[in-house]
Formats: structure tokens, C-alpha cells, sequence
């Protein structure tokens, strides 16, 4: 059981690095290669069988079902055809097998008389020096897996997401990988988690950063409202985010919790360490939402005052200036019999009578904060 207690010891350095110089993401297969074959192998006894050459895939298939073992074949966005040989070779399913080529799935597991498909949905922070409403926040990819008793198929969509750090980790534990194709799900699952609570972390930065600007006291320089757009940016990413990370909490409780005969005993126990942590960063995606809401709600709320505020202080100076234009609209009505119109003190009589009542209104508006 010594493997067992460093299962997580394997798979836990496969955190994905948020900075640009490294991390687990690394490129997809070379331009230069045909094949969407990235890597073909057949492990036995939880090492990995070396040939002088690489290994096909029906190749692996009848090195594993000679000598025993399992064989992990990777593959990256692979055509119908590409992927057709390999799915007769191994008896999948077609609905699996349209699923796998065309993509864009949602996360799930489907069990099939020889075989699990599990669908993962990978996540990467992209990095930005100044966030703003055109910001990509997160990138998405898939992972779909393929487990039957003695095969394990990876098919990945994406740039991101790579699992060639991951396989070189396993191949280091012998005796993890000795549990079969059961222990590489795991593995994945709980890798592609650790990324989803990388991405959590990075996001929860990004939100507080909006949610400080937003509540700032005295902000200058910034245009009314301008928050509006990163808040709603904001929203759309998280929404991405969850869509990767809720449907993918049953799948991994049906793994964690319902014996299945590909599943080995000693694996399943730690599923539900995974499916702890994916409702952990689910809660923390749905506080997002519910907290940018808020944050919204606030951002336009202070709009709206900052709006009342200006139609008072426009209302209250166009009050003011009703006085001059009032008495200015009287005594231009050009009538030769008009009080005071031919008196010598009238001019500065009636001038300091309106400087006077605009002085009172000012006042009056100013002390009830209307100015």
C-alpha cells in the first residue's frame, strides 16, 4: 500500500504554473509530424516496454496482448480517419468515437460494455498585463479518455492541457502504473482539477482587483461606468469556467462512490479525494458569479447617483439662472409704459434684486446639497 500513500505525491506536481516561462502546458505536436499519434506505449508491470522504434498502434496493441499490460496511446485532434483504425482495434463505441473526433463535449462519463469515456474539460489562466472588457480571462480544452481492461486512449483538443510531463511522472512510479489503465484516469482527473484550482486562485485575483476599483473611494480619471465592461467580461469567463467544472462533480462521484469492474479497488478510494476538491473550486466559481453580481449591481448603483447628482446640480444652476432670464424676458417686451423703465436708479436697482435673489437660491441649494 506504499504506492498507494504516494499516489498523490505523483500526480500533484502536475499543478499548472500560471506564468508565461513554464508551466505543464506545454506545445501541442510538432507541425512537421503527420500523426495525430503524440505518444504510443505498452506498459507492463508498471514499466514501460523501450523498442528500437516507435510503436504503432496496432503494433502496441499485439505487443500488449502477447506479453500482458496495457497500452496508453495519446493522440491530439485527431481526424475520422486517424482515429477510425484505432476505435476498430479496440472495439469503441461509435457515439464515443464521434464525440472524440468532433469535440466541443460537455464533461461526463459513459460506460460501455468494455469500456469507460470520460470527457474532461481542461482550463488555462491567460496571463494580461492590464485587465480590461476585451481580456481573454481563461482558455479551454478537452480531454477525452478512453479506459477499458487493458488499453487507455487520451485524445486531447486544444493547444493547451498537454499530458506529456504527466505520463513522465507515472512512468516514474512502476508501482502506481502497475494498477493498470484505472490509475492514468486518476491521474488525469485529479491533474486537470489541480488546474481548475490554479485558474480559481488566478480568477479570485482578477475579481478583487475589480471588486477595490469599483468600491475605491474618490476614483479620478476613470469614465463613468467604464467598470461595466470588465465586470461583464468577468462574468462570461467565470460562466465558461463553470461549465468545465459542475457537470464534471457527478462523473467523478459515480467513480468515487459506484464499484466498477475497470476501476481498481484501490484507485477508486481516491476519486472521491478528487471530487472533494472539484466542489470545493465549484463552490468558489458559483461565489464568483454570485459576487459579481453584486459588483455589478453595485458599479451600476453608483452610476445611477453619480447621474442623479449631475441632473440636481444642472437643475439647481438652471433654477438659478430662470431669475436674470425672467427679468431680462420682462423688460424686453419693448412697452413704452413700464414701471421704473425710465427711472435713473432702475438699471442698478433691479441688478442688484436678481444678483440678491440668485445669491438666496444658491444658498438655499447649497445648504440642502444640491451644489
Amino acid at each position: 500500500m506504499s504506492m498507494i500513500r504516494d499516489l498523490r505525491a505523483v500526480v500533484r506536481p502536475s499543478r499548472v504554473s500560471l506564468r508565461k516561462d513554464g508551466g505543464t502546458y506545454d506545445a501541442t505536436r510538432s507541425p512537421a509530424t503527420s500523426s495525430a499519434v503524440v505518444d504510443c506505449a505498452v506498459y507492463r508491470d508498471g514499466r514501460r516496454i523501450e523498442t528500437e522504434t516507435p510503436l504503432t498502434p496496432h503494433e502496441a496493441v499485439r505487443l500488449a496482448r502477447r506479453d500482458g499490460g496495457f497500452v496508453w496511446i495519446g493522440l491530439h485532434e485527431p481526424t475520422e480517419a486517424e482515429f477510425s483504425g484505432i476505435a476498430g482495434e479496440f472495439g469503441l463505441h461509435p457515439l464515443a468515437v464521434e464525440d472524440a473526433v468532433q469535440a466541443h463535449q460537455r464533461p461526463k462519463l459513459e460506460r460501455y460494455d468494455d469500456s469507460l469515456f470520460t470527457v474532461f474539460k481542461t482550463i488555462h489562466y491567460v496571463e494580461h498585463d492590464q485587465f480590461d472588457a476585451n481580456s481573454e480571462v481563461v482558455e479551454t480544452g478537452e480531454v477525452m479518455c478512453f479506459t477499458g481492461r487493458d488499453f487507455f486512449i487520451t485524445v486531447r483538443h486544444g493547444g493547451q492541457g498537454s499530458l506529456r510531463a504527466l505520463r513522465h511522472r507515472l512512468q516514474d512510479d512502476p508501482e502506481l502504473l502497475s494498477k493498470g489503465p484505472s490509475a492514468v484516469l486518476h491521474a488525469i482527473a485529479d491533474h486537470v482539477v489541480d488546474g481548475y484550482i490554479a485558474v480559481a486562485d488566478a480568477v479570485q485575483d482578477d475579481i478583487d482587483e475589480v471588486e477595490t476599483e469599483v468600491f475605491s473611494p474618490g476614483r479620478k480619471g476613470s469614465p463613468r461606468g467604464s467598470d461595466a465592461g470588465r465586470i461583464y467580461q468577468l462574468k462570461r469567463e467565470v460562466l465558461e469556467f463553470k461549465r468545465a467544472v459542475s457537470p464534471l462533480l457527478r462523473p467523478m462521484q459515480l467513480l468515487s462512490e459506484r464499484p466498477m469492474r475497470l476501476i481498481d479497488p484501490d484507485i477508486q478510494k481516491y476519486f472521491r479525494d478528487v471530487a472533494d476538491h472539484l466542489a470545493r473550486v465549484q463552490e468558489q466559481v458559483l461565489g464568483f458569479d454570485e459576487l459579481l453580481n453584486s459588483i455589478l449591481q453595485a458599479n451600476l448603483a453608483q452610476a445611477s447617483v453619480a447621474q442623479n447628482e449631475d441632473m440636481r446640480k444642472i437643475t439647481s444652476w438652471a433654477a438659478i439662472i430662470a431669475v436674470p432670464t425672467m427679468v431680462c424676458g420682462v423688460y424686453g417686451m419693448n412697452f413704452d409704459h413700464m414701471p421704473e423703465l425710465h427711472w435713473r436708479y432702475g438699471y442698478p436697482v433691479i441688478m442688484g434684486i436678481t444678483v440678491v435673489i440668485c445669491l438666496g437660491i444658491h444658498r438655499t441649494l447649497k445648504r440642502n446639497g444640491w451644489l
